[in-house]
């Protein structure tokens, strides 16, 4: 079960899921495997749990964490949603945040001019 924000709980549907992660994906090179991939990543995490409610915060984070190595454009659409970005300074602080982690991955310091 899937502990909701509001506290209501709802079966895990990995087809809800695909269908939330499609629409991150509209208009990306990603295939229909890579979109399968993720939704069986997430749902052995949560298994791994072991618990029978999870909170819903966890899928989110999970399916970002997946995102933002698959696409980052993905994750930013996918993010926005989840995070309910309230303002253009709430998307500046993720993509910074994003280009940071992307600095980091490929080992290399952020331009400072």
């Amino acid at each position: 079960m899937i502990v909701k924000r509001d506290g209501r709980r709802q079966e895990f549907d990995p087809r809800k899921l695909r269908d939330k992660i499609r629409i991150a994906l509209t208009k990306r090179a990603v295939s229909e495997e890579e979109v399968d991939r993720i939704v069986t990543n997430v749902e052995s995490e949560l298994l791994s749990l072991g618990t029978v409610e999870v909170p819903s915060t966890t899928v989110g984070e999970t399916v970002l964490r997946e995102l933002k190595k698959l696409d980052e454009v993905a994750y930013i659409r996918f993010a926005s949603v989840y995070r309910q970005f309230a303002d253009v300074d709430d998307l500046r602080r993720e993509l910074d945040t994003l280009a940071d982690s992307i600095t980091k991955r490929q080992g290399t310091e952020p331009d400072q001019t």
